[in-house]
């Protein structure tokens, strides 16, 4: 997948997008009513957009996958928007496609913030941006509040130059890692990790929890010697950690992203969807005896 400029050709993929409720469903302009013509204008008029930046997300084979742009690029600062087509939505386009242009955003056009928001109502955009560790942004320049006049409970986010907004790389010092997944198009994708290869340890057990109610916490343990992946199939589930390098959580709601706990760690979680599924892949046999139940217990063993 690559970025590049709107091309003709665009159009109709475009123009189903912006008939596909689906997609449009949470947006606030009102794309129903647009055309074929609607479209092939907003193409021609991105070629010599000198305060927009409007670019295709396309995949390998040069297919229009989805738009994304930087509005209003003035004085250092430039407002972010993305849409793809259903077909693309879970396999990485809307990602890359807002990593590679905010970081066009600071390395070429040398700005100093991005910023956009989304409808509190749109939980799919909200859980997306949350995802990947964007904070909600409070002090927002009332001429930017001015364009969104009358629209009401929307969250704003905003990264500045020298972030880092990549993918969270460790939690609470344990490793978070991207489990390898082939996509294919329209036919979903294939996740796997090879035990030593993608995981510094052999795996002799793996198990899972299911039917666990929205609002349950559970763990409540750590483990003495004990190594595990843990990675979420299905769901939201958010997972807290704590141990010699401090406390810190992270959702875990994308398959392909795994956390490696290979320390002594007290762990808990707390399902944030119903029917929310964690996977655990563990580096040896069930053993009460390597379980630590008591908090007390486990500070006294970190010290």
């Amino acid at each position: 997948m690559y970025l590049r400029k709107l091309e003709l050709k665009d159009a109709p993929l475009m123009l189903a997008w912006m008939h596909d409720k689906s997609v449009t469903e949470k947006l606030q302009a009102d794309f129903a009513s647009k055309t074929i013509d609607d479209a092939e204008s907003f193409i021609k008029m991105s070629w010599d957009n000198k305060t927009d930046l409007h670019l295709a997300i396309a995949s390998d084979t040069d297919e229009y996958m989805g738009t994304v742009s930087l509005k209003h690029i003035e004085n250092g600062s430039a407002e972010f928007a993305i849409t793809v087509r259903a077909e693309s939505m879970g396999k990485g386009y809307s990602w890359f496609g807002m990593e590679n242009i905010i970081e066009k955003a600071f390395n070429e056009l040398n700005l100093e913030s991005v910023y956009w928001c989304v409808s509190r109502d749109n939980p799919r955009a909200v859980r997306f941006y949350d995802k990947h560790n964007f904070h909600e942004a409070l002090d927002i320049p009332d001429c930017v509040l001015e364009r969104y006049k009358g629209m009401d409970n929307l969250k704003w986010y905003s990264v500045l130059k020298g972030d880092d907004f990549t993918t969270q790389e460790t939690v609470a010092g344990c490793k978070v890692v991207h489990i390898k997944t082939i996509p294919t198009v329209d036919a979903g994708e294939l996740s796997f990790f090879e035990a030593s290869h993608d995981i510094p340890f052999e795996v002799k057990r793996i198990y899972y929890i299911t039917k666990v109610p929205e609002g349950v916490r559970r763990g409540f343990h750590a483990h003495k010697e004990l190594k595990q992946l843990l990675f979420c199939p299905y769901g939201r589930i958010q997972l807290i950690l704590e141990n010699k390098n401090g406390r810190e959580e992270i959702e875990l709601s994308d398959p392909s992203i795994g956390v490696v706990i290979d320390q002594l760690t007290w762990r808990e979680m707390l399902w944030l969807q119903k029917d929310s599924v964690l996977c655990v892949a563990a580096s040896d046999y069930y053993k009460v005896e390597d379980y630590i139940r008591e908090y007390d217990e486990f500070k006294k063993n970190m010290d």
